[in-house]
């Protein structure tokens, strides 16, 4: 049995000692972050999975995993003999792990699901709660017996629903504390009393006392402060209390002995924000009874949603104004997100520089190596924070895996041939990066080429898109797929996500995907456009830009909006298959290949200037 297993089995004692029928973990934190600290990694410590997104549920006949197209080879390679069965969401004729746990326990009375409470929001509780319920009026509807009174002896399942805070602690003995790290604020053209001021006239208008924000980037956002508690994210564990003449920080910083810090916490004193103790919320909570507190129960936790409703506070399900308000940069956010983009452009050129010089010298290069030089490189940049996710560095069959995980040690070795890929990412004070580039080290496939040009069409293709004022991402996101779709290709995965100004690399509430999100676009909010095709044991290939949301026009017909590309970095057009381009996805190319000249030329040593040159050439000049 190897150690996961074990781990299962450990926690299926503890389910018999205590009633539980089944335990369920969101791979959360209490926070609803997408990347948790390390104490909060639970799935990875109980099956060995590394993927960013899965649910877990165990039975004591059924240990399940499910986790979306992204990490499918992921899942299933470290899945191997834990005991733990890989469910494929997103799979047509595929449950669900909420539809899943109904239909297990559809005959069952009362069946008792364990969440840990803190690190389950109070949204995956009640959809569990709901599919029951669904579950149970199907049966009944379905019941054989024609007879109504017999009919109503067809069970309902109604699930016992136990908030177990830290469940996972008792056989997680060596589980690590909450982070702590420096406070610091930042400039982002709008005050904290500003952003407070709309958190209040939020509250007004909902008639609500006040508002609990939850998410840690929206704390972040309110309150202009960051910190390095969560890897790659600039976030600070705590929750905000905000009400009509106080707002009440609730965080983990006592026992720091930091200038920044100190600082830090006077501003916010000076401002009328009041630092609490992180653990006391819910006691806090408790002496709230009568009033109307709007959360937003998407990143509420379970064992919040239930303290309040135990001290007799009435909570009003919303979501957070901080989403959009955050999603849509104003010009000193704009501004520094377009200058950190040049400082990671010039970043990504040293890096591809140095990238095609090595081969060409025969020297010995992992994936792993490379993801390192790129790092250096980026954090010699003039005010980088840092990674903004793990560099996904991948070559060949690597790269079919959309988030492929690249090993620290015994990484693959780098060839001189076929397609490597490096999506990656930095955190600068003034902004967040997220580029991908697919890199021809040698001679590739016909097949290889041609998916390369087609997915960079379709990344020109949305690259370009004008769309009338008011057009979720949802309706355009099929520009980027249509050229694939011709050549009966596809992706499983979003094309583009929103991402914050220094905050997280992703976030919402826009988004460019095929899922019907009827959030509008708005000028000001910042997208990644990255198609991509990918083939299990053979290559992957995306292309990826940041894009910026703008105003492209009014006429008799409306308001137009398009997008600027912030990313500054040449594609490589060497294995190009130009036929398969139009002339104005060539024209798009050869000026957003001048721009980027243009703009890093200067700040780059001549021979590598040299060398961008070449890289930005037209790509008319191939055909001639």
């Amino acid at each position: 049995m190897n150690t996961f297993a074990g781990r299962i089995e450990s926690l299926r004692a503890m389910m018999r000692s205590r009633g539980w029928d089944a335990v369920v973990f969101t791979g959360s934190d209490p926070h609803g972050s997408e990347y948790p600290a390390e104490r909060y990694k639970q799935i990875r410590w109980l099956t060995g999975f590394t993927g960013e997104a899965a649910r877990v549920a165990v039975t004591a006949e059924h240990a399940g995993l499910w986790t979306d197209s992204r990490y499918f080879i992921q899942a299933a390679s470290q899945l191997r003999d834990t005991g733990v069965e890989l469910h494929r969401e997103g799979v047509p004729g595929e449950l669900s792990a909420v539809q899943w746990l109904a239909s297990r326990f559809a005959d069952s009375c009362e069946p008792v699901l364990a969440f840990d409470g803190e690190c389950t929001s109070a949204d995956f509780v009640a959809q569990v709660e709901a599919a029951f319920a669904a579950e149970s009026s199907r049966m009944r509807a379905g019941s054989p017996t024609t007879d109504p009174a017999e009919a109503a002896f067809v069970p309902e399942s109604a699930p016992i629903t136990v908030s177990v805070p830290g469940l996972i602690g008792a056989l997680w003995t060596d589980r690590p504390g909450i982070p702590q790290t420096p406070v610091f604020t930042v400039d982002s053209g709008e005050s904290r009393l500003s952003r407070l001021g709309m958190l209040r006239r939020f509250c007004a208008s909902e008639g609500a006392d006040g508002i609990l924000l939850t998410a840690l980037d929206e704390i972040a956002w309110t309150l202009n402060v960051r910190a390095s508690d969560i890897e790659y994210n600039p976030f600070v564990i705590s929750y905000l209390l905000v009400t009509g003449d106080s707002a009440s920080w609730f965080v983990l910083k006592g026992v720091i002995e930091d200038p920044d810090t100190e600082r830090t916490m006077e501003e916010l004193a000076s401002d009328g924000v009041q630092a609490e103790a992180y653990e006391d919320l819910e006691s806090s909570l408790a002496s709230l009874g009568g009033m109307k507190l709007l959360s937003d129960t998407s990143n509420l936790s379970m064992q919040l949603g239930r303290a309040m409703e135990a001290a007799g506070v009435v909570l009003l399900p919303a979501q957070s104004p901080v989403k959009m308000a955050k999603a849509v940069k104003n010009p000193c956010e704009i501004e520094g997100m377009r200058q950190a983009h040049i400082r990671d452009g010039e970043a990504m050129v040293r890096f591809l520089y140095w990238l095609e010089k090595s081969l060409r010298a025969d020297r010995c290069i992992s994936e792993w190596d490379a993801a390192v030089k790129l790092g250096e490189l980026r954090s010699r940049q003039e005010g980088c924070f840092g990674d903004s996710f793990e560099t996904i560095s991948a070559f060949g069959s690597g790269a079919a895996m959309p988030h492929y995980s690249t090993p620290h040690s015994g990484a693959p070795m780098l060839e001189p041939r076929g397609l490597y890929l490096c999506d990656s990412g930095g955190q600068y004070i003034d902004g967040t990066t997220d580029i991908t580039r697919t890199v021809p080290l040698g001679d590739c496939t016909a097949l290889e080429a041609e998916d390369y040009t087609l997915v960079l069409k379709g990344h020109i293709d949305l690259a370009m898109a004008i769309f009338p004022e008011g057009t979720p991402g949802c309706r355009i996101d099929a520009l980027a797929r249509e050229p694939l779709w011709r050549f009966r290709r596809n992706f499983g995965h979003g094309t583009g996500h929103g991402v914050g100004c220094f905050l997280g690399v992703h976030e919402g509430p826009q988004d460019i995907r095929q899922n019907l999100n009827a959030v509008p676009l708005k000028a000001g909010m910042v997208l990644s456009d990255e198609p991509g095709i990918y083939r299990e044991g053979m290559h992957g290939v995306r292309h990826e830009n940041l894009l910026l949301c703008v105003e492209a026009g009014e006429n008799e017909f409306g308001r137009w909006l398009g997008f600027e590309p912030l990313t500054l970095c040449p594609f490589d057009t060497s294995v190009l298959m130009t036929e398969l381009l139009d002339r104005a996805e060539t024209e798009w190319l050869d000026a957003y290949h001048e721009r980027v000249y243009s703009v890093l030329s200067p700040l780059l040593e001549e021979d590598i200037a040299l060398w961008l040159r070449n890289k930005c050439r037209k790509i008319t000049t191939f055909a001639e």
